[in-house]
């Protein structure tokens, strides 16, 4: 049996149903025990509820056949476990002051075994009188120690219970504790199976106080089970090694047997007879005789009228004669020798433990001094921690002048071994160097307390203090080297044999990890994480432990020496260190297996512990960083925690405070950062009852001062919104605090562990366990742990935390989150795009026979289709609103971290809707104004076809009357006659034009603000905007210009630019002005192109044709469906197509990486420039980063649809389901019998209302003189719109792709950029453009800044420009100044001060922004000759930059895999 299995979590863990039968007991007893809990021997099987007292048979035995005698249970778990497991079970049994295996007897082989190995690991610390006036002490591994033995024994049967009176012995009066199992425990009385012939052993230590010490000096208590006569060898044993053994005895039947096995002359101990006369067969003389045979023999009887008190008081007077003897002490090392000598098997003599021992002294053994022996041997730790400040190139280069010193060598080796053989060498190694430390602060402890009396040697208790901290060594040590020699060969060539040799030491690491040995997280004496070495270790227990690779993690902070490693180790059963003088410094790791079963439950595989060293350290106090220190440590272990367990002492408040100030600060950059720690307040030494109910008011003190707290660390760390502790975590003061009484039940050294304290631990691990069932969503991977440990590591370095903080997993989760919410705000675009199409058809179709409305007042229409658009916006906006809830609830996707983000997203929804609102009401107010002006112009244009229409008619009856056959040339100069005589009837006014320039300069009066600014982007953008309504050929409207000056506002405001009212008045007026020319060109032309009288004559061949057709009585069907789908379908449909295109184009653009969101954008253009190489581009992009993303965005929509893409598809699909549309609406125009094919035709129309605008004009004059047949021209126009798709497929696909995009409503490029361009914002110093997702974001930041010189930020003096870096900047003691400070000098520290929306990631490290530094390198002279400066002085690290450790920067800037 191994330790992991028995520390394993499972569904046991936390039960507290009894054992149920007998293959429980083993697991409950393991389970107490491994959380010191004094009631693990009670083994007795719970009974079945349904028992009934009557069915009780009160006059026969009880049947034992259930039961099980708790030392047959512990023998049987020593005989199963490895040596590991025995030692362990040894120290918990030793904890709990229960008696220890001395002899394990193994009912096989009837052979017994020294269990020296096992008790190795114990430590005991006593006072004996010499040293109670000092307050002095004595701390001895137990097996070294030379101490008197007394052994006791029983010949045959014996009435008195020998361990029971053993217990009493060893108690004083005030403190009874049964150390050894006797008859009368539960299940005591149970028979023995396998046990007997078990030799116990347990220890008497004095406190150095005469009035509660039995014995004022250390004795060990050995007792043997079963009769001595059946195990001969075990009783020759305890003869040998002991100073008296009391052999206890009822009868002596068998008398010269008896004395022959009591007179052996190789014993050396004083043989004692105890018997009992109260025993009826006690021979008094048969008792005499024997003791005349034994001279030296004492006898001790137990008389009727004796009570046990003064009975124990009388033996306790004989061990106290014998034990003073300095001539019979012995070691339980050295009665191995005796061991040996009778056959008696050593359970160290194992070949794996031996060849341990000897690889581990051969390390320990050179060591004289501790400081020399680690200055000498850990070189590169030494050097590392002297020049944490060097560059890390340099120190690696100087690590790697060191060679490997011999005993690292040998280490290395030892740890290569075998995995039990490096088990028991890493334990002999620890338990050495334990020795030898406890040896070198034990003499410094003497000399410290004699120099500290004494105030004239203040020099020298420094010097003995300094001394105090540097005779600490450990294993940790030796792994801390082992790491740092490990990475200095990482800066060697991968084909260096020294590199090579050391590459399989992560995996060793990562297998004593597995193996439950503690890992360093945390250098101790540095305090610094290598990292490269920890996560090299984490990567290999990855690919070990893969794919079941997740883990959760509980941390305890607290202040040094409050019992937190104790803490730890009884709630896991773990052993982080806790021996005298060995306060844990820095963090160390450790891994627990989650059980097959119990993984769901707990949602991880392993569970990892983490230990800290003590906040508030009086070492560290004197340091002026310390509290720095603590902060830095304190956020490290609570942003690595999904638990963190708080170690405070309610009796300090001012102690309490300083920590509470520490956590609070590390809970407070948690929530900042998305992390959800939860925590559990501990208070140790709290043992009475009502603690929970009378610590009530010190529970509300608690919160009062979190609270308080909380608003300290919020002010510091520029967070005020959090005013309470509750708003920086979930804490309730009623379960999050656990009360946990002192952990011994007396007065140490022979003091048990308060069974309260185990019980206390015991519901803590409950709690804990249950949070972290709880927050199973957001436990991390192993790889998931390494990145938190390398972002958070790098973050607390910087001054600034909240600002500084950089992690790829909330990158990665940002970026989730930002490619979902793009796909949603697209989604609620093209359902309003594609809803404002419709309307706008309908709009168009208004008044005419295609309209969908009976309404017949234009502004009640208007008025309608508000209402719809709102509530179309209603809706959309609740579903993406929703979407973002459910988001928000997912398990998967670390989504809390980027709970902090969620507002930001929640408000560009809600603004996209008012962006999106104003929109769509200023293109329903325009359109139904150009409707409402064309309408009046359509009234004239109708009446006036209606007239010719007429005078055609009255023309046709003419001719017909004169009964003469007329040719085509005499008709036609009868129609010119009476086109010219109908005309002259008409009265033709003059077209009234708008006077474009009065309504712009109104409109301008009206919009004037005071900004300025970034007028050449103004114009651009002003420019486009009016080519695009060009474009459309439609009538001027009011919301063109209004549409121009909000773009111009926006700007404006967009650039924070505050500028002179002049300056906007004269930007405005030249924008306008240019504006309104072309405005006021466009709308002449539209009503010229309008005039009726135009119109009537655009129309005089057709009518004349017409005319010639009806008079010679022609068949019109074929020609009139050819004109109705050339005139009226053909343009609608084609209109439709592009009205489409656009959004279908978006579609497809969108299914690409780079436009998935603006950081995947920002790489894909980055990429594209590097591997383009042109310095041209490079300039654009600095310089005009929105032309440049324009024309690349162009770009890539031309590329994309040459070759990965088809228009024609898209053309395709949607020139298809107008034809059906067309057809479905024949279809149901003929199945409604109509008397004319007039309102055959509207009824068509009215069907196609809500897709196709059906144009006006054509309409009208296709109604002339149409004198078809309505069947014949249902017929032909089914033929003709087959023949219109034909045709319109085939220029569609000779029309090229620039001139499509040309004509689409919706262009592509805009919607894309618009999509990618974010909020517009730039660095304010770089001018690297916002990557942050949504538009109504509170904070802008970008993921790769670059040298400032880019921006053509140069040297006053020089003329140089600047290699700088923002991202290092705002971390460097440098200042800048510009207008936003008044161009007075401010440090670059507080930039937040005049830049409060700007968070830029400070980053000192030299891989950071590789990709800006390899472009700044390579262009350097191009763009100081553009920008007209002297080039940079560039860094010679910059110079060594490759392309491809560019492109790799650049994945790393954006966290893509």
């Amino acid at each position: 049996m191994s330790l992991n299995k028995i520390l394993e979590l499972d569904n046991k863990t936390i039960t507290d149903e009894p054992a149920k039968d007998k293959s429980d007991l083993p697991w409950y007893f393991l389970k107490k025990l491994m959380m010191n809990n004094v009631t693990a021997r009670n083994t007795c099987i719970s009974e079945s509820q349904s028992a009934e007292l009557d069915s009780i048979d009160y006059f026969n035995d009880i049947n034992t056949d259930d039961t099980l005698n708790p030392l047959d249970l512990i023998t049987a778990l020593f005989l199963c476990s490895d040596g590991f497991v025995q030692q362990d079970l040894v120290l918990k049994m030793s904890m709990c002051q229960f008696s220890v295996p001395l002899l394990l007897p193994n009912c096989d082989t009837k052979q017994c075994t020294l269990m020296l190995w096992a008790m190795r690991d114990i430590v005991k610390k006593y006072r004996p009188p010499d040293l109670s006036e000092s307050k002095g002490f004595i701390e001895e591994r137990i097996v070294t120690s030379e101490l008197p033995m007394v052994s006791f024994v029983r010949l045959g049967e014996c009435s008195m219970s020998k361990s029971e009176i053993l217990n009493k012995l060893l108690s004083n009066s005030q403190q009874n504790h049964d150390t050894f199992v006797h008859r009368n425990m539960e299940c005591g009385d149970s028979p023995r199976v396998i046990s007997n012939g078990l030799t116990e052993m347990t220890w008497y230590l004095p406190c150095g106080n005469k009035n509660m010490d039995i014995f004022s000096e250390p004795v060990a208590i050995a007792n043997l089970r079963g009769d001595i006569a059946s195990f001969e060898t075990q009783f020759s044993f305890l003869c040998q090694t002991s100073a008296a053994v009391f052999v206890f005895f009822d009868e002596l039947e068998q008398l010269e047997s008896q004395l022959e096995l009591l007179a052996n002359k190789n014993h050396k101990a004083k043989i004692f007879l105890v018997g009992n006369q109260q025993n009826k067969n006690l021979s008094i003389d048969a008792f005499k005789r024997l003791a005349n045979n034994l001279g030296k023999t004492n006898i001790l009887i137990k008389q009727k009228q004796t009570n046990d008190a003064t009975f124990i008081k009388g033996l306790r007077k004989a061990i106290g004669d014998v034990v003073y003897d300095p001539q019979m002490k012995i070691s339980v090392e050295k009665m191995a020798d005796i061991a040996h000598e009778l056959g008696i098997e050593v359970d160290e003599d194992s070949k794996e433990c031996q060849e341990g021992k000897k690889n581990a002294d051969a390390i320990t053994a050179e060591i004289k001094d501790i400081f020399e022996y680690k200055e000498e041997q850990f070189p590169l730790q030494e050097n590392y921690k002297s020049n944490l400040r060097m560059k890390k190139e340099e120190q690696r280069q100087k690590q790697n002048t060191y060679a490997v010193s011999d005993v690292m060598a040998r280490f290395i080796k030892a740890i290569s071994s075998p995995e039990r053989e490096r088990g028991y060498f890493l334990k002999w190694v620890r338990m050495n160097l334990d020795d030898l430390s406890q040896e070198k602060l034990s003499g410094l402890r003497v000399k410290y307390k004699e120099k500290y009396s004494d105030s004239e040697h203040k020099q020298e208790i420094k010097e003995i203090d300094q001394q105090l901290s540097n005779s600490s060594l450990g294993v940790e040590h030796f792994f801390r080297e082992m790491g740092q020699i490990y990475e200095a060969s990482l800066s060697l060539p991968e084909t260096d044999p020294s590199r090579q040799q050391l590459q399989h030491l992560p995996k060793l690491c990562a297998q004593l990890l597995l193996d439950g040995f503690p890992l360093e997280l945390v250098d101790g004496d540095a305090s610094n994480i290598p990292l490269r070495w920890v996560s090299d270790v984490l990567y290999q227990l990855n690919d070990l432990v893969s794919p079941k690779n997740k883990i959760v993690v509980v941390t305890v902070l607290g202040v040094q020496s409050t019992g937190k490693s104790t803490l730890l180790n009884t709630m896991f059963g773990v052993q982080f260190a806790v021996s005298s003088g060995r306060c844990t410094r820095g963090a160390f790791m450790l891994l627990i297996k989650v059980n097959e079963d119990y993984r769901n439950i707990l949602n991880c595989d392993f569970m990892m512990i983490i230990d800290t060293e003590g906040l508030k350290s009086p070492e560290l106090a004197q340091l002026d960083n310390s509290h720095e220190h603590d902060n830095e440590l304190a956020t490290l272990v609570v942003g690595l925690s999904d638990v963190t367990i708080i170690n405070i002492a309610m009796e300090n408040s001012t102690e309490m405070k300083d920590i509470l100030q520490i956590v609070v600060h590390a809970f407070l950059r948690m929530k900042e950062v998305g992390k959800k720690p939860r925590c559990q307040f501990v208070h140790q030494n709290v043992s009475d009852v009502s603690a929970h109910e009378k610590n009530l008011r010190d529970r509300k003190l608690l919160l009062e001062q979190l609270n308080e707290m909380t608003q300290a660390a919020a002010k510091m760390e520029k967070r005020e919104k959090n005013k309470k502790f509750t708003d920086v975590m979930e804490y309730n003061p009623d379960t999050g605090n656990c009360y946990i009484p002192g952990l011994w039940n007396g007065n140490p050294p022979m003091a048990p562990v308060n069974a309260g304290y185990s019980e206390a631990v015991y519901e803590l691990k409950k709690n804990i366990i249950q949070l972290l069932g709880k927050c199973g969503s957001t436990s991390n991977n192993i790889l998931e742990f390494i990145e938190w440990i390398t972002s958070l590591w790098k973050a607390v370095k910087h001054e600034n935390f909240i600002f500084s903080f950089r992690n790829s997993l909330v990158a990665d989760a940002y970026m989730r989150l930002s490619t979902e919410y793009n796909k949603w705000e697209w989604e609620f675009k093209k359902e309003m795009y594609t809803w404002v199409t419709n309307a706008e058809t309908r709009i168009s179709n208004f008044g005419t026979v295609a309209a969908t409305s009976d309404t017949s007042d234009m502004e009640g229409f208007i008025s309608e289709l508000k209402s719809e658009a709102l509530k179309e916006l209603m809706k959309l906006e609740s579903i993406i609103l929703e979407k973002l809830k459910k988001y928000f609830e997912q398990p998967e996707g670390h989504v809390y971290l980027v709970e902090g983000y969620r507002e930001d997203f929640s408000n560009s929804i809600k603004s996209l809707r008012g962006q999106t609102e104003r929109s769509v009401f200023n293109q329903l107010r325009e359109a139904a104004d150009i409707k409402q002006g064309k309408q009046e112009l359509d009234k004239i244009k109708t009446s006036y076809t209606e007239k010719i229409e007429k005078a055609v008619c009255a023309l046709i009856d003419e001719c017909r009357k004169k009964k003469v056959k007329m040719t085509d040339r005499e008709l036609e100069d009868s129609f010119d006659r009476m086109w010219t005589k109908t005309l002259d009837t008409l009265s033709f006014a003059a077209p009234q034009t708008l006077d474009v320039y009065a309504s712009v300069y109104s409109q301008l009066l009206t919009k004037l603000s005071p900004k300025g600014g970034h007028a050449c982007e103004l114009l651009t953008d002003c420019s486009k905007f009016v080519s695009r309504k060009m474009q459309r050929k439609t009538n001027y409207h009011d919301t063109y210009i209004q549409e121009i000056l909000h773009i111009i506002d926006e700007k404006l405001n967009n650039d924070d630019v505050n500028s002179d009212t002049e300056f906007e008045v004269s930007l405005k007026q030249h924008i306008c002005g240019s504006a309104a020319r072309e405005f006021q060109k466009m709308h002449e032309d539209f009503i010229q192109e309008n005039d009726p009288k135009r119109c009537l004559q655009k129309n005089k061949e057709k009518f004349c044709t017409d005319f010639k057709d009806v008079f010679h009585e022609r068949d019109q069907c074929r020609k009139k469906a050819e004109e109705f789908t050339n005139h009226c379908l053909k343009t609608a449909v084609e209109d439709f197509v592009y009205r489409s295109l656009g959004s279908d184009i978006v579609n497809k653009m969108l299914t690409k990486e780079e436009f998935s969101t603006r950081m995947s954008f920002q790489y894909s253009i980055l990429l594209d420039l590097i591997e383009k190489s042109n310095f041209k581009n490079f300039q654009t992009y600095v310089c005009k980063y929105e032309d440049y993303a324009k024309v690349w965005i162009h770009h890539r929509i031309k590329e994309s649809f040459s070759s990965e893409f088809s228009v024609c598809e898209l053309e395709d699909r949607r020139l298809q389901s107008c034809i059906d549309h067309i057809n479905a609406a024949i279809e149901k125009a003929k199945a409604e019998k109509t008397d004319s094919l007039k309102t055959f035709v509207e009824n068509i129309c009215k069907k196609l209302g809500d897709k196709l605008v059906i144009p006006q004009d054509a309409l009208n004059a296709f109604m002339v003189l149409n004198k078809a047949d309505q069947e014949q021209f249902a017929h032909w126009l089914s033929e003709c719109v087959k023949e219109m798709k034909e045709a319109l497929g085939k220029k569609f696909k000779n029309t090229d792709f620039e001139t499509k995009l040309r004509q689409l409503h919706l262009k592509p490029q805009d919607e894309l950029f618009n999509r990618v361009v974010g909020c517009g914002k730039q660095c304010p110093f770089c001018e690297i453009p916002c990557d942050a997702g949504g538009a109504a974001h509170s904070e802008h930041f970008a993921s790769l800044h670059r040298p400032m010189g880019l921006g053509c930020y140069r040297w006053d003096d020089s003329k140089k420009l600047t290699t700088d870096i923002c991202s290092s900047s705002v971390i460097s003691d440098t200042c800048f100044r510009c207008s936003a400070t008044k161009n007075e000098w401010h440090p670059y520290k507080e930039y937040r001060k005049i830049y409060s929306d700007w968070k830029i990631t400070p980053d000192s490290s030299y891989e950071a922004s590789d990709y800006w530094k390899y472009v700044m390198n390579k262009y350097n002279k191009e763009f100081a000759e553009a920008y007209k400066a002297n080039p940079a002085d560039i860094p010679d690290g910059w110079k060594k930059i490759t392309e491809e450790q560019a492109k790799e920067s650049l994945k790393k800037s954006f966290s893509i895999k």
